[in-house]
């Protein structure tokens, strides 16, 4: 059986559990023992990538490829999310709580932004909520800041946007849009999720 170009980048894409950049699916093929293709450039992947986009894009395929996160990954298309909803994603994603949203908020507007600075803005201690989110790898630490006590930087991480399925962070609906206390700002985000 002969293996085509095309074929082996779907399959890298359907293979992955997040999505894949270009880069990295060249150097798949080119690391790979059963390489028998010579160099692949990144425009030719480009090229495939935008054709298998183009090619699932029919409503008679129950999937698409989307570019997300800075890469490419499979997702059920969205008329069937109803059907999909409660045996996969309640298994998989344990919902936030208030406390852990308002502060994943806060840290996706004003990165990077130190844990006193989120508290003040919160009004109260955000200590559990960090590190809930550290732990759902939804935000990182993301350096010092240069102040006494050196105290640490939080940003979001690639794995933030593709929780929230967007593929970057100017895709976040814009503060300004907002005519609304930040209570409902909260409500709105968790609406987002």
């Amino acid at each position: 059986m002969s293996v085509s170009l095309e074929n082996i980048v779907e399959a890298i894409i359907f293979t992955s559990d997040q999505p894949i950049k270009c880069n990295e699916i060249c150097e798949a093929i080119e690391k790979s023992t059963e390489n028998t293709i010579s160099v692949v450039s990144q425009e030719k992947i480009k090229h495939i990538l935008n054709e298998l986009t183009h090619k699932y894009a029919p409503i008679n395929y129950p999937f698409e490829i989307k570019r997300i996160g800075g890469g490419y990954q499979f997702f059920t298309k969205e008329p069937l999310f109803p059907f999909i909803r409660q045996a996969v994603l309640s298994k998989n994603q344990k919902k936030l709580s208030k406390s852990a949203i308002e502060v994943l908020s806060v840290v996706a507007y004003r990165q990077p932004i130190t844990k006193t600075e989120v508290e003040h803005i919160r009004g109260v201690n955000s200590d559990y909520a960090i590190h809930k989110l550290l732990d759902k790898k939804l935000i990182t630490v993301s350096g010092r800041l240069d102040a006494p006590g050196k105290p640490l930087l939080y940003s979001t991480t690639p794995y933030f946007l593709q929780y929230l399925g967007i593929n970057q962070l100017d895709d976040l609906p814009k503060l300004k849009e907002f005519e609304a206390t930040p209570e409902d700002n909260a409500v709105q985000f968790i609406n987002n999720l």
